[in-house]
């Protein structure tokens, strides 16, 4: 399987159970790793035959830094999402970071990975 990623784009938004979290923007790191066979592309050489990973990343920079969710899981769930329903990836494996969390520990945050049969029912309502 061939994959395309996007290492540590860092986004500011509102994450977090805590009354003092949901006041201030903190920043997540998120990694994302996604199935596309490259072959096409990489014989036409044109953008129109790959995952545009710019407009991947224009997308989580919209969508994390909207976001209001209390809880990490939550929005690497919503990541994940959108990556697989707006893109139409068939695998995705999204890592977010919510660097500082816990003092003592460099990093803490969640890691999935789904798959587009994942999204074929509606989703459960949540909150943002």
């Amino acid at each position: 399987m061939d994959k395309i990623f996007l290492s540590a784009l860092s986004v500011e938004c509102v994450v977090g159970i805590w009354e003092w979290e949901r006041r201030v923007k903190q920043t997540v790191v998120i990694d994302v790793e996604m199935a596309a066979d490259i072959r096409k592309a990489a014989a036409s050489d044109s953008i129109d035959d790959t995952i545009d990973y710019k407009r991947v990343a224009k997308r989580l920079i919209t969508f994390v830094g909207e976001a209001q969710y209390q809880l990490v899981e939550t929005l690497t769930e919503q990541i994940a999402r959108v990556i697989v329903t707006e893109f139409g990836v068939s695998w995705v494996k999204v890592r977010l970071n919510k660097r500082g969390a816990i003092r003592g520990a460099r990093d803490v945050g969640t890691e999935i990975e789904r798959r587009a049969e994942d999204y074929a029912m509606p989703p459960p309502a949540v909150q943002p």
